[in-house]
């Protein structure tokens, strides 16, 4: 078996997970930016309707909607056990992903 039927693989693994990894990163620092900003413009106008009586806000089931979303987040652990599976993907994607949200 030569050398090249292992490296071949190996070089194509990282390579893929460099280039995935920095177009999701970038991609999801340009979508994260957009949600905040509709997330504030949200929260702004709620705040005003409810300054002009318009509208009642029910801060405790708002806490608790917020704090719903917060925990369906850590369902996101799994993805990480895979990547750390596969290291030479997982690591490359890992730095390609970091890249992508700072120039993002």
């Amino acid at each position: 078996m030569a050398s090249t039927d292992f490296v071949s693989p190996l070089v194509a693994e990282i390579g893929i997970g460099g280039i995935g990894g920095f177009i999701v990163g970038y991609a999801l620092k340009k979508i994260a930016k957009i949600l905040v900003v509709l997330l504030g413009l949200g929260f702004l106008i709620l705040q005003y309707l409810a300054y002009q009586g318009i509208i009642n806000i029910n801060y405790s089931a708002l806490t608790d909607w917020a704090e719903g979303l917060v925990g369906q987040a850590s369902g996101l652990q799994g993805v990480l056990v895979v990547l750390i599976a596969h290291i030479p993907f997982g690591a490359t994607f890992a730095v390609g992903f970091a890249l992508g949200l700072k120039m993002g």
